[in-house]
């Protein structure tokens, strides 16, 4: 297509969708970020990037609300000149387990991937429709959970001598904390609302960063989800957190130009990439279930079926 043509059809459609805009380069400087004095205190405490938010106070300004959930943003960290060619740091504990278990992950477990890309036009609608609020995400997690119960293959644990296939769906939702990455846990997902699901991953990301997260309420996932969306990540692949067979990658929702009938519009797209452990999950199996996800995303209502 040409770009001109494509340039042009982001600018006719975007006006409409409501869409957060890009953040400028100046606002990376909270002051410079319309927030509540307190919203700001809690961002400079938690390391979320106010620039990254929409406010949903008065005049676009952000309140604490904005931030629950929100995605911590490391600062950039310059090169030291300390006359010294390296510096060498232990390893914190949190960095020993992560690299424990993705080496017990990457390494022994035969990874292949699987990638489709889904229309979130509705399930935009439908969240918009909500009185409480509820993220892109959490609407993932309740339509994995929902699929897993359609797919009992995909919700299982590789073990030494058998596989273990659950009866439950606990979906574990990846959260990045200060000094790696933690994995709290959203049990009997599709049993809960959207609306449970919103207010507790909420609550748990919050909890994970602060670390205040119990080991059970970070153990025990039959099936995970990673999500890179909110920093721009259009697609990416997620190793897969031993024992379970299976995770989910999200990437961002994109305006793309697609093809309706004779002409051509603009829609917001998602891009999911599904990590299998192919010592349980086959090709087939797996694209089956992708199948069945993409139609929940994209008609939200037969999550209600």
């Amino acid at each position: 297509m040409d770009e001109r043509v494509y340039e042009g059809l982001i600018l006719r459609y975007s006006a409409s969708w409501n869409l957060p805009a890009a953040p400028a380069a100046v606002a990376t400087d909270a002051a410079r970020v319309k927030a509540s004095p307190l919203a700001k205190r809690i961002a400079k405490d938690t390391g979320v990037d106010l620039a990254r938010l929409q406010g949903s106070g008065p005049g676009g300004r952000v309140v604490k609300r904005d931030l629950e959930g929100a995605p911590v943003v490391r600062a950039v960290v310059a090169v030291p000149r300390t006359g010294q060619p390296f510096e060498d740091v232990p390893l914190t504990q949190i960095r020993k387990t992560i690299a424990k278990r993705l080496a017990a992950s990457i390494g022994p477990i035969p990874h292949f991937f699987l990638t489709t890309e889904v229309d979130m036009e509705r399930a935009a609608e439908a969240r918009s429709a909500l009185e409480v609020k509820v993220s892109f995400n959490d609407i993932v997690i309740k339509a994995v959970a929902l699929t897993l119960t359609k797919h009992r293959a995909c919700n299982a644990w590789f073990q030494d001598d058998h596989i273990r296939y659950w009866n439950e769906v606990h979906v574990g939702m990846a959260v990045a904390v200060e000094d790696g990455l933690i994995t709290p846990v959203i049990r009997d997902a599709d049993r809960k609302s959207l609306v449970q699901i919103g207010t507790e991953s909420r609550e748990m990301a919050e909890r994970a960063r602060n670390r205040r997260l119990k080991p059970e309420e970070y153990t025990g996932a039959t099936f995970s989800v990673s999500n890179l969306g909110m920093f721009d990540i259009d697609q990416f692949t997620a190793v897969i957190n031993p024992p379970e067979a299976g995770i989910i990658a999200v990437g961002s929702i994109v305006p793309k130009p697609v093809a309706d009938g004779a002409q051509v519009v603009v829609r917001r797209r998602l891009r999911l990439t599904m990590s299998c452990d192919h010592r349980v999950i086959d090709g087939a199996t797996g694209a089956q279930f992708l199948k069945t996800l993409k139609q929940m995303l994209e008609n939200p209502l037969a999550m209600l079926l």
